[in-house]
C-alpha cells in the first residue's frame, strides 16, 4: 500500500518512494548523554519505532542509525557556553579528563538503552559515539575549508552561512532579524553573525587536528556518522522539532556543501511535550524520567500508549490525570484480550485495511487506537479472529498485549490461590488446565467461559495459570 509521510523539507504530505527499492535508510538524532533522558526526549524515539516497524510491516527492510553525543555539544545553540558532557563531570565531582568524559557518557548511554527497551523499542542497529568518530569528523572539516566554506577564527573552525545560498530554506529562517539580535563577535571574529563552530579548541581537553587541539562541534557529528553508515544521501532523518532551526539547518548545510547532494529526501520531526505551559526541558528544571513514572505505579507502556493517542505532529501536555486514564485504557485493552481466548484464528481483512490506512497515512496512530477499539467491541467477529487481527495490530502498536509487564500484571490479576477458589472452580481449572495439555483449545477457551461466569479471571504465563476475580 502507499505510505505518505508529512516531510518538513517540503511542508506537506508526500508519497514515500525509496531511493532503494524496498530498503529504507533512516537517522535519527540521538541524545547527548550527559544524563537521564526525560519522557519528552523519549517521544520522539517513540516516533521513529513506529516509522521503523511501519515500513516493517510494509516489508521494506531498514537500517535504523541512532546517533550517541558524548562530546561537543554546548549548553548554548549559539555556540556558546560550556560542553554538556564537561558541565555533567562537574555536576558529578570528577575530573575533567575525556576518559571520564566518555565514561560517563557510557553509563548514560546504557540508561538510555535500558529506556528503550522498557518501553517497546526496537534497539537500533547502530549506535555510533561521536567520540569514535573524531577522524571523520575531521575529513569532512577539511573538505569544507577546502572548498572555502569554511574558516578558522580565533577559537575555532566555523562554517561561512554566506557560501550556501539555501541556509535560510529548510526553517525558513529570517536572516536579517536574526542579525539584529545576534551582533558579531568581535572576539571570535565570526564572519556572519550565524556561522556555526565546526571545531572548538581547547588546549586542555580535546584531541590533536591540524588547525589545533579541541573538539568537534554538536552538528558536524551527526553529518558524519549518518554518512559513514548511511551513505551521502539517504531516506529519512528524524528528530524533534526543536531541532530544525539549528541543528538540522547546519547539519544540511554542512553536509551538502561537503558532498554536493541532498543529506535526506524526507525529515520527519516530532513535537513538544509540554509541562503546564512549559516544553519540557533539563535546562528549565521541569523534566519526568521513564524512572519517575515506575516509582509512580505507572507502567512505561502506558506511557507508549499515551503517546499514541494523540498524533507525532501534535503538541502534548503531560499530566499525571492523563497517564493514569492511558493506563486504565491499557488495562481494559489487557483483560478484553484475555478474555478471547488462546486460540488464534485469521486477521479479519476488513479491520487490517481500516488499521493499514490508519498506520501508512503519516502514521496516524490515534486512528489506529480507534480501530483496535472498535475491533474489541464488535461481536461480529469471532474471539479467535479478533485475537488474531489484535496481535497483527500490536506488531505495530507494541503493547505486548500477549505479556504485560509486571506493573499492568499486578493491576489486572491479583492472583487468588488456588486452594481458596470455590470448589467447582477449582475443578474448572483443573479440567482446563489438562485440556491446554491436550492442545483441546476449544474446551480450554469453554472453560475459561465458565470460570468467568462464575466471577474469576484467567492469566497464563510461564506455564502458570493466575486466578483473580473479575
Amino acid at each position: 500500500m502507499e505510505i505518505k509521510l508529512y516531510n518538513t523539507l517540503t511542508r506537506k504530505k508526500e508519497k514515500f518512494t525509496p531511493i532503494i527499492k524496498n530498503n529504507v535508510g533512516m537517522y535519527s538524532c540521538g541524545p547527548t548523554v550527559h544524563n537521564e533522558a526525560h519522557i519528552g526526549n523519549l517521544r520522539a524515539f517513540i516516533t521513529s519505532d513506529l516509522l521503523r516497524r511501519m515500513f516493517e510491516y510494509n516489508n521494506y527492510t531498514v537500517k535504523h542509525i541512532v546517533n550517541i553525543t558524548d562530546v561537543g555539544h554546548l549548553v548554548s545553540d549559539g555556540d556558546t557556553g560550556e560542553d554538556k558532557m564537561t558541565k555533567a563531570l562537574k555536576r558529578l565531582d570528577k575530573e575533567l579528563t575525556l576518559e571520564n568524559m566518555i565514561s560517563v557518557g557510557d553509563f548514560y548511554t546504557k540508561r538510555f538503552k535500558t529506556d528503550l527497551s522498557l518501553l517497546n523499542i526496537k534497539q537500533p542497529h547502530k549506535t555510533p559515539k561521536a567520540s569514535d568518530h573524531i577522524q571523520e569528523q575531521i575529513n569532512i572539516i577539511d573538505i569544507l575549508i577546502k572548498k572555502k566554506y569554511a574558516y578558522i577564527a580565533e577559537n575555532g573552525v566555523y562554517f561561512d552561512i554566506s557560501k550556501f545560498s539555501k541556509y535560510a530554506d529548510f526553517a525558513l529562517l529570517n536572516l536579517k532579524e536574526m542579525r539584529k539580535r545576534l551582533p558579531i563577535d568581535t572576539l571570535v571574529k565570526k564572519r556572519n553573525p550565524q556561522d556555526f563552530a565546526l571545531w572548538k579548541f581547547d588546549d586542555n581537553l580535546g584531541w590533536d587536528s591540524v588547525w589545533g587541539k579541541g573538539f568537534p562541534g554538536w552538528h558536524i557529528e551527526c553529518s558524519a556518522m549518518s554518512m559513514k553508515y548511511l551513505g551521502e544521501h539517504f531516506d529519512i532523518h528524524t528528530g524533534g522539532i526543536d531541532l530544525i532551526p539549528v541543528h538540522h539547518t547546519n547539519e544540511i548545510a554542512q553536509s551538502e556543501c561537503a558532498t554536493g547532494n541532498p543529506l535526506a529526501n524526507y525529515w520527519i520531526h516530532t513535537e513538544f511535550m509540554n509541562l503546564g505551559n512549559e516544553k519540557m526541558s533539563k535546562s528549565k528544571g521541569n523534566i519526568v524520567t521513564l524512572k519517575t513514572l515506575i516509582k509512580e505505579g505507572i507502567s512505561p507502556i502506558s506511557y507508549r500508549y499515551w503517546i499514541m493517542t494523540t498524533h507525532y505532529r501534535t503538541q502534548t501536555s503531560f499530566s499525571w490525570e492523563a497517564l493514569l486514564g492511558a493506563q486504565n485504557a491499557v488495562v481494559r485493552i489487557y483483560k478484553q484480550f484475555i478474555d478471547l481466548g488462546s486460540q488464534n484464528g485469521k486477521i479479519d481483512k476488513t479491520y487490517q485495511k481500516k488499521f493499514l490506512n490508519a498506520m501508512n497515512n503519516d502514521l496516524n496512530t490515534p486512528e489506529v487506537i480507534v480501530v483496535m477499539w472498535k475491533l474489541l467491541k464488535d461481536i461480529s467477529v469471532s474471539n479467535a479472529d479478533k485475537r488474531a487481527t489484535l496481535l497483527d495490530i500490536d506488531g505495530f502498536l507494541k503493547l505486548s498485549i500477549e505479556k504485560p509487564d509486571d506493573i499492568i500484571q499486578k493491576l489486572i490479576h491479583k492472583e487468588i490461590p488456588y486452594e481458596r477458589l470455590p470448589l467447582e472452580v477449582q475443578r474448572k481449572v483443573k479440567e482446563r488446565n489438562e485440556a491446554r495439555e491436550n492442545k483441546d483449545w476449544d474446551r480450554a477457551d469453554m472453560l475459561r467461559s465458565e470460570i468467568k461466569s462464575a466471577g474469576f479471571s484467567l492469566l497464563d504465563k510461564d506455564k502458570k495459570t493466575i486466578i483473580s476475580e473479575n
